[in-house]
């Protein structure tokens, strides 16, 4: 019985793994060092991590989709919408106002790195493939995605507020 309870209060940790690389440097870069911000999580100091992670994710985010427009990815305006969907349920979870406790970050610790296999291993990964096809061609200027200052805005107003 103390096996699984000791079980159930392990730390939820997933180490970064070469095979989350989608070919992008920066990109995988990016990504390895949120997922060392994610392992960082710990009661003592959840507070200040999580400011470093919401200010090192838009960071990530406004690179990566530099990047998609630089190279025109033809998905960015649908990639943008997974990274505003992302960014509105951490700040559903932030903003609930429940205390911290063990269990409230192993949650947070769940929810973040679930979140960012399953969006590097399939969203992230087309446009590693797109990014290396595509990333030497010069695009005419009428075809890249221009940037949304909403976009931008909804970042500033989720995660700026929190400061």
């Amino acid at each position: 019985m103390s096996e699984t309870l000791e079980a159930k209060k392990a730390p939820y940790v997933i180490e970064w793994r070469d095979g989350f690389k989608i070919g992008v440097a920066q990109v995988d870069q990016e990504h390895r060092h949120l997922f060392t911000l994610v392992r960082a999580l710990n009661l003592a100091s959840v507070e200040q991590t999580v400011d470093e992670l919401l200010d090192y994710v838009v960071t990530h985010f406004s690179h990566e989709q530099e990047l998609m427009e630089k190279c025109a990815y033809p998905a960015f305006e649908q990639h943008l919408k997974l990274h505003e969907e992302f960014a509105a349920q951490a700040a559903d979870f932030l903003g609930s106002g429940i205390e911290w406790s063990e269990d409230r970050v192993q949650e947070l610790r769940r929810f973040l790195n679930k979140w960012l296999i399953g969006h590097i291993m399939t969203h992230d990964l087309r446009f590693g493939k797109w990014h290396a096809s595509h990333s030497g061609v010069s695009t005419p200027r009428a075809q890249v995605v221009q940037k949304t200052p909403a976009s931008i805005g909804f970042f500033a107003r989720l995660f700026g507020a929190r400061k």
